[in-house]
């Protein structure tokens, strides 16, 4: 049976890697979206393994040292330049590894957090998750599915105010992830409750369809 996804990766060891971009620890409703989605997904399709890169903990900027090392060929880099991309190489390292991507995040003044757009910067590398070719820019980074979990208590996700998720979904395109779903909390955020439950409502749906023929595959 065929999964309703051909790039959809038909493993056993299904690679997952959860990004947390909410400043807030408790009570945030991106996060407990997240582990609803994960505790699902891990009930529906054996041997999930989860690598979890918490954005509420710090990632660096990138600065003059970070861009001069960037342009440098890897293998003329010294001793200084590896350390200014060491980070990078890290958070590259686990994207690249990674079967299915799940970004939970908030909505900030109409776009994503600055430690998202952060994370964004260190894992756009080219010669690494795309490349520059004779035709235009390529995504490097394909046959991946992504989920993007939107939680905000003033902007409609997909209205003309709402610059975050029409930001990810190009620059995760850009880098070869076309397989996004959206899965928005935004429906009376303000009175808290009503949106979780339709957002939990869609994960359960959208992972019914995503993912009963991939467990019966692996």
């Amino acid at each position: 049976m065929q999964t309703a996804h051909s790039s959809f990766p038909r493993t056993p060891n299904l690679r997952v890697l959860r990004i947390d971009a909410s400043a807030r620890i408790e009570g945030s409703v991106s996060r407990q979206l997240a582990d609803l989605m994960l505790a699902d997904l891990a009930g529906r399709v054996p041997g999930v393994s989860l690598v979890r890169r918490d954005l509420a903990t710090g990632v660096p900027l990138i600065d003059a040292a970070w861009v001069s090392a960037n342009l440098t060929d890897s293998h003329a880099r010294n001793a200084a330049q590896r350390q200014a991309l060491a980070k990078s190489d890290e958070l590259v390292a686990e994207l690249r590894a990674a079967d299915v991507l799940v970004i939970a995040t908030p909505i900030y003044n109409f776009g994503v957090p600055a430690s998202l757009k952060a994370w964004i910067d260190q894992v756009a590398r080219a010669r690494l998750t795309f490349r520059y070719t004779e035709y235009g820019p390529e995504g490097l980074l394909t046959g991946k599915k992504a989920y993007v979990l939107a939680a905000t208590g003033g902007t409609e996700v997909g209205s003309a105010i709402d610059f975050a998720t029409p930001w990810l979904k190009f620059v995760l395109g850009f880098l070869g992830i076309t397989d996004v779903e959206v899965i928005a909390a935004d429906r009376g955020m303000a009175r808290g409750d009503a949106a979780r439950q339709h957002a939990a409502e869609r994960i359960a749906q959208v992972l019914e369809r995503d993912w009963p023929a991939l467990a019966e595959a692996v």
